[in-house]
């Protein structure tokens, strides 16, 4: 299978999934095997939000929406230019995949199959419903793909590298039972936010996508925030609290209600607002419906003190702070060539023994 077979299949796949990225879900005519696929993944993503409360329609349908913009033939050009994508002998590649968030093993996945590689997939049970569908139809998309992704439960066998995701805890296992085949191994990360206190309402609201989307839980979402000494949080509050009507999710609230009674309990310090809290503390995890933030006064000072931790830190949220920073509200919206933990998993992919 060539490169270009490869690309169409995926292009395929995103304008099929493009009929799923808005609230009115609308059958199209002139999607390949539309027909055969399209019923049946309504019925995936109903069972998605069945079996895990946390993916609600709209976090659905924002990560769908994301992928189906991102799988166009410019964007896997554009993504792959850089590489040296030749025949390259394919391998079978482990991916242990977290579930967090809708489809968040999705990345690895295509990298997987657009190098040329076999796949073979353990799910985590949180997020299990959609990929295998989507798989079904790559496959139909491009028969050559068959045969080259598997599923399992079991224990992995029978591969030649691996990506695995997981916390620090797991990922001191997979660092020991892993050591002997090439690995990404990751671990927990957290983003972080810089204001100054010169930012618009419109920048706060931006924020607030990057803390509140997917309710907080994936590692692109901003969990601590730096701030200046003498920092107005009436302005945060003001410019967040547009997603008010999170307190409405049971879940959210449940964990809102419970974090609330242990910080009063503890007589810990800190601002809420009825649907969301914030605390003074060093940690970068954060607790759902919780944003930890620390005062700084040098930002000379601050820019060491990431860099010297960045290990713990996925994205940095600013405006002109760092060369890699984050615009406000685009944490949930990384480019193909924005790579988790910045491990170029293709270079990785495509350096296999």
């Amino acid at each position: 299978m060539q490169l270009e077979q490869r690309i169409n299949a995926f292009v395929n796949l995103g304008l099929f999934l493009k009929q799923f990225s808005n609230e009115t879900i609308k059958k199209e005519n002139n999607i390949k095997n539309n027909d055969l696929f399209f019923d049946g993944f309504k019925h995936q993503l109903k069972l998605a939000q069945e079996h895990n409360g946390w993916f609600t329609t709209e976090n659905l349908i924002f990560s769908i929406n994301n992928w189906a913009n991102a799988l166009t033939t410019t964007n896997l050009k554009t993504w792959l230019k850089p590489y040296k994508l030749g025949n390259i002998p394919p391998k079978t590649v482990a991916i242990i995949m977290a579930g967090n968030i809708p489809l968040v093993g999705f990345h690895d996945f295509l990298s997987v199959l657009i190098t040329g590689h076999n796949v073979l997939v353990k799910q985590s049970s949180n997020d299990k419903q959609l990929l295998p569908y989507l798989a079904k139809y790559l496959e139909y998309a491009e028969p050559s793909f068959k045969g080259k992704i598997q599923f399992t439960e079991e224990k992995l066998e029978n591969f030649d590298a691996v990506i695995a995701t997981g916390s620090n805890n797991t990922a001191r296992y997979f660092e020991y039972y892993f050591k002997n085949k090439p690995s990404i191994i990751r671990k927990n990360r957290n983003s972080v936010a810089v204001l100054t206190g010169n930012e618009t309402i419109d920048d706060l609201k931006n924020l607030a996508e990057d803390i509140f989307r997917y309710y907080g839980l994936g590692c692109r979402n901003v969990s601590k925030m730096y701030v200046p000494k003498g920092y107005n949080f009436n302005v945060f509050f003001e410019g967040i609290y547009h997603w008010h009507n999170i307190i409405e999710h049971a879940k959210y609230a449940n964990n809102y209600d419970y974090n609330k009674a242990v910080y009063l309990m503890s007589e810990f310090d800190m601002l809420e607002n009825g649907f969301f809290m914030i605390k003074e503390d060093e940690s970068y995890a954060s607790p759902i419906a919780t944003l930890f933030y620390e005062y700084y006064e040098n930002v000379g000072v601050l820019k060491e003190k990431l860099n010297s931790e960045k290990e713990q830190i996925q994205c940095i949220v600013a405006r002109n702070f760092s060369n890699d920073e984050i615009a406000f509200g685009h944490t949930q919206m990384p480019n193909l060539n924005d790579y988790a933990d910045s491990i170029d998993s293709v270079e990785f992919l495509l350096a296999i023994p």
